[in-house]
């Protein structure tokens, strides 16, 4: 297997309240993510998921560990070089479509503001072409360049975001939540969306979730957060068939069933994490699939 595009070596990101109390939002998570794959992030509320993903992208500082992209060490100062590396190739899709967008900039200045900061556009004729090839490719017309965020529709804000993520070309991609403040239909329009432009431009996906069946139905791979530790990763397809953790076994039985029949007869799992044991320390279980010790 060829060396991963992004690497996080026992992670840890802290937030100290007060002088007598810190809030260990993750602790000590580890996974991998290859070039052109889709990994997904899947949790409770409050398990971390963001947190890890804005720690990656450096809107906050870990508090410890190793975090590798492209080759090369992230974490701490970072030079020049660096930076722009990782602002060019790394990009977040946030949650919200509405306050992650400037309320007061039209559509083209948004989506173009990381070309305008890296200098990657000789001419406005070329800054207008190609934010208006970007519109195109996400579904929405070249003319929207000249509306604000508050004249879309919350898909077509994410879609936004979505332009405003591709057109740097990135060779990951980041995305928080991206479809949690959307309509179903409109849903499945965005991850469909996702999957093509990554069959297209062949960029990798963090795609932070919790909705288990749209992460089963674009992720190669999972891994499964609980309270800022990662219990379970493998392969889609291990994870639903086989979950071996109590925890993932726990979520995935509140998935409500589309057969009336089979959800009459669903129960519920439940799960005591006080009687969780173990320092969070990931064993192999297989060559794909990897669970929490001493559970």
């Amino acid at each position: 297997m060829s060396e991963p595009l992004l690497k996080v070596k026992n992670l840890r990101q802290h937030f100290k309240i007060s002088r007598s109390f810190t809030v260990k939002a993750v602790e000590g998570v580890s996974f991998e993510v290859y070039a052109g794959e889709t990994y997904g992030l899947v949790g409770e509320s409050g398990s971390g998921k963001t947190t890890i993903g804005r720690s990656i992208i450096r809107l906050y500082d870990p508090t410890d560990g190793e975090i590798f992209f492209d080759g090369k060490k992230i974490l701490g100062k970072l030079d020049d070089a660096t930076e722009k590396m990782l602002r060019q190739n790394m990009q977040m899709i946030f949650q919200d479509p509405m306050s992650s967008l400037n309320p007061r900039k039209k559509i083209g200045d948004i989506i173009a503001e990381g070309l305008d900061i890296h200098g990657l556009c000789g001419t406005k004729e070329e800054r207008k072409a190609r934010v208006g090839a970007i519109l195109k490719k996400v579904g929405l017309s070249p003319a929207h360049a000249e509306r604000y965020p508050q004249q879309f529709s919350g898909g077509q804000r994410q879609r936004v975001g979505i332009a405003r993520a591709l057109i740097m070309n990135p060779k990951l991609i980041i995305a928080d939540e991206c479809i949690s403040a959307l309509d179903v239909s409109i849903q499945a329009q965005v991850v469909n969306l996702m999957k093509d432009i990554q069959a297209e431009t062949k960029c990798a996906y963090l795609f932070i979730a919790h909705d288990l069946s749209m992460v089963k139905y674009i992720s190669d791979r999972i891994g499964v957060l609980h309270k800022g530790r990662l219990v379970e990763t493998g392969l889609t397809r291990e994870i639903f068939s086989n979950p071996v953790h109590p925890y993932t076994r726990s979520l995935l039985s509140a998935v409500p069933q589309p057969n009336p029949v089979v959800e009459r007869r669903r129960h519920l799992v439940s799960f005591d994490s006080d009687n969780v044991g173990g320092d969070g320390e990931i064993v192999r279980v297989s060559a794909t699939h990897s669970v929490l010790e001493n559970f």
